[in-house]
């Protein structure tokens, strides 16, 4: 079966980085489109980041553009979140989520398939 699994998340300070990393197995990796979630205490969650099949192509919510890189190692199956000057306002867990289709990337929740179980990202003023 699918599984996508998120390590990385960890508390750290305002301006500290982090990378996150997200494992896949059971798909065809290099055929699904990857993408990045959040969910904030007593919020919805909310797009981060998207990369294309090829990671040609990266797309980004407003409030991380320019401080969070996403990237993907087809060859080891996984998907990154670089995620440099953090803000208190970055804490939530975070999701890997994976979707095949035809489109380069997507961006709304509903259009992924595939969900990991979430890593918790705490950062602190």
């Amino acid at each position: 079966q699918v599984q996508l699994v998120e390590s990385g998340g960890r508390t750290v300070s305002t301006e500290d980085f982090l990378r996150l990393s997200c494992a896949a197995s059971g798909l065809p990796f290099h055929m699904n489109v990857m993408g990045w979630f959040r969910q904030a205490p007593g919020k919805e969650r909310e797009f981060v980041a998207t990369i294309s099949r090829s990671g040609a192509t990266t797309h980004y919510a407003d409030s991380v553009k320019g401080r969070f890189t996403i990237s993907r190692d087809n060859a080891r199956e996984a998907v990154y979140l670089q995620m440099n000057n953090l803000r208190p306002e970055d804490t939530a867990v975070y999701f890997c989520a994976a979707r095949s289709g035809s489109a380069t990337y997507y961006v709304r929740e509903s259009e992924y398939e595939y969900w990991g179980q979430g890593t918790q990202v705490t950062v602190t003023a």
